[in-house]
């Protein structure tokens, strides 16, 4: 586990951001926890749209980079108790590719409810393991690590579409949204196909079947009402 700690605190984070995923955040603007921020990308499209960002990575280049966009980056490893310079009253939480990071992701959502507003939700991404690539690859008896995607070798748990949606209700929160993004099988005819005609297919097919065409899976959510 140390190595594989020692693994994500080395690794840049960096890419143009979870555009589908903050697609689900309700307009408006406010305080957001971006829970693994990265180099920020997912702040900078949130501070474009008038949140005000907290961020939280294990890296010290990442922290340099990610506050260019956040109000303050802070280093804690999520692995445990969120630290008390979070504070609270965060109108939305990002946890974007970060709990399947995590051997007890439970720990963290718990930390979560602790910060968040009463009307405050939570955002969150999974990669899903029963997306067609993964399973055409165990079908011919490959289940193996990949230096990113999917089968990540920093990843410690798996979730399917169906999966993703328990660990939260367990956990305390309703699903108010869950999609999957991803893409249905044309492989090689892509190129010779209309944008705009496959782009309509592909979300067909995420919505009739997210856990087989879904390459995330994508899920807004909020304190469960025990009223």
């Amino acid at each position: 586990m140390q190595n594989q700690e020692r693994g994500v605190a080395e690794r840049i984070y960096r890419n143009a951001g979870n555009l589908p995923l903050l697609d689900l955040l309700p307009a408006g603007g406010g305080r957001a926890l971006d829970c693994g921020c990265g180099a920020g990308d997912n702040a900078r499209i949130l501070k474009s749209r008038g949140w005000r960002v907290t961020g939280i990575t294990l890296s010290v280049e990442e922290q340099c980079l990610a506050a260019e966009h956040c109000e303050r980056v802070l280093i804690a490893d999520l692995q445990e108790p969120l630290p008390d310079a979070v504070a609270g009253d965060y109108d939305a939480v990002i946890l974007s590719h970060v709990l399947e990071h995590l051997v007890s992701p439970e720990r963290l959502l718990a930390g979560i409810r602790r910060v968040l507003r009463s009307r405050g939700v939570v955002l969150v991404a999974l990669p899903n393991v029963l997306f067609y690539p993964i399973r055409l690859q165990a079908l011919f008896g490959r289940f193996e690590y990949a230096p990113d995607g999917i089968m990540d070798e920093t990843h410690v748990r798996f979730f399917t579409f169906a999966s993703g949606m328990s660990l939260l209700r367990e956990n305390g929160f309703e699903v108010m949204q869950a999609r999957a993004d991803g893409a249905f099988p044309f492989w090689k005819l892509r190129r010779w196909l209309p944008a705009s005609w496959l782009t309509r297919v592909d979300r067909a097919s995420c919505r009739w079947r997210p856990g087989l065409f879904g390459r995330q899976s994508l899920y807004l959510a909020r304190l469960y009402d025990r009223r």
